[in-house]
Order: structure tokens, then sequence, then C-alpha cells
């Protein structure tokens, strides 16, 4: 977290300052933000690494934020949310936030919820540099299913009718996780590990919640998903067909 900036989305001044506080003492440069309007302009004027985001911001609503947000940006985004906000909280993963902190939240859970965010997206920057710094004779590879084409390298995934699919970090982790291990069933558990999250409890809906929100994105019929299906009582299987591809166009492994 050491030299990264993350912006605080909060109208509460205490909680703002603890944030900050909290934040700082890590080792981060904080911005500070609590209405809709100082938000764009912070994620249009400033190089952020993630921002926590309040869902209530007294006029504004901080759904509606996080969707403007990701019109012009995908930095990463935790909602904070209030202790029953369940719809809150799934609208706010759909619209593109990738996790999100319930009030009233423990410092520890927010330190390590946003080092979880930082992980899985600086890793993903990460592969994005190494690929772009590689010499152009080393072949990329990239995943074939379903008519879908998915390049890790560049963080995208093509639709079937050959145009990009709007994935966010954590969307594209997820769907990665699958494409390297198709027809496996995989727990709760290893989802959450795999995809660096915070250890997952019973009660944690998180990654039921980001599954949901990547099969509107890639199945045909999300309400009757055929790619990655439902193991009931452990987990999930990414049933279909995966070829790996070299960029040379060979196939190298299918699944």
């Amino acid at each position: 977290m050491r030299d990264q900036t993350i912006l605080v989305v909060e109208d509460d001044p205490k909680i703002r300052s603890l944030l900050r506080n909290v934040l700082e003492d890590e080792g981060a440069r904080v911005l500070e933000a609590e209405t809709a309007a100082q938000v764009i302009q912070a994620v249009l004027n400033s190089k952020l690494d993630l921002m926590t985001l309040d869902i209530h911001l007294g006029a504004d609503n901080g759904v509606d934020v996080a969707r403007q947000v990701r019109t012009v940006s995908q930095v990463p985004i935790i909602m904070v949310t209030g202790k029953d906000d369940v719809i809150d909280k799934v609208v706010g993963l759909e619209v593109g936030a990738d996790d999100y902190i319930t009030k009233p939240f423990h410092v520890r859970e927010v330190i390590a919820r946003i080092r979880s965010v930082l992980r899985r997206t600086g890793t993903a920057s990460a592969t994005t540099q190494t690929a772009t710094d590689a010499s152009s004779e080393s072949a990329t590879v990239h995943f074939s299913f379903d008519g879908m084409t998915a390049f890790p390298d560049q963080l995208e995934l093509i639709d079937r009718d050959n145009t990009a699919c709007d994935l966010t970090s954590g969307d594209f982790k997820l769907l990665s996780v699958f494409l390297s291990s198709p027809k496996r069933v995989l727990s709760r558990d290893q989802l959450m590990d795999m995809t660096g999250g915070v250890e997952w409890s019973p009660l944690d809906r998180t990654i039921d919640n980001q599954v949901a929100r990547l099969r509107k994105k890639i199945e045909r019929d999300p309400s009757h998903p055929k790619l990655i299906k439902t193991v009931r009582g452990i987990g999930y299987t990414f049933a279909c067909e995966v070829k790996t591809v070299q960029s040379s166009g060979s196939s190298v492994k299918s699944a």
C-alpha cells in the first residue's frame, strides 16, 4: 500500500479522518471527496490506485457515483455500506465495484480488503506491464470459449459479436480463475483464495455476487447459466470447453 494513492469518498468528516489516518499509517497517499462532483474531478485529475466509496453521500447516491466513475475509469472501487444494505451491496457490485466494507467496520478489515483489491489489481497491472515489455517475438496466449476470447495480457474479453466486453478487474480475475481450471469444481474458499480475496465465511456473499455479475456479462442466458454452473453446497464449476491458443493461432491445450 506504500506510495499508492487512495481516494476516500465519505461525507462524514469523522469517518473520513479515521480512514485517512489509518491509510496514511500504512504509507498511502490519501485524497478526500464528499460529493459526486469532487469524485469525478479527482478521478480525472489524479492517478488513483483505489477508492473507497460510501454508498450514502448526503444528496448523492454512491451507486450512481460508481456508475459515473466507470464511464471514465477502471479504478478499483470498494463500496462502504450499512450493515443491512444487502440490495445496495449487490447493486454496487453489479455496477462495477470490486468489493465492499460494511459499517460499522474494524480498521483491520478495511486494511485487509484494500490490500486484497490492490493485490488483485496490482498483479493485473504487473502482468500487463510484463507483457508490454516482452519481446515481440514472444508468443502471447489467449483463451477461447463459447465464441468468446479472453486476452489476459490485455485484461480484455472479446464478445461473440467481436466487441470488447466491459469487465472490471475483479470480473476478469474471477474469469481467469475459471478459464485456468475448466470443468473443475471450485469451492467458495478456493475461489476467494485464488482471486486474492480475504478469508471467506459461510455468511459472506462476495463470491456469489461476483459470479452473478460475471454471468450477466458472459452467459447467453444469465437466468439459465451454461458456462458457470452452481455445484450445490460446494461452489461453482466452469462447464465449458476452454482452448488455450498462442498468438500464432496454434492450439496448445483444450479442456
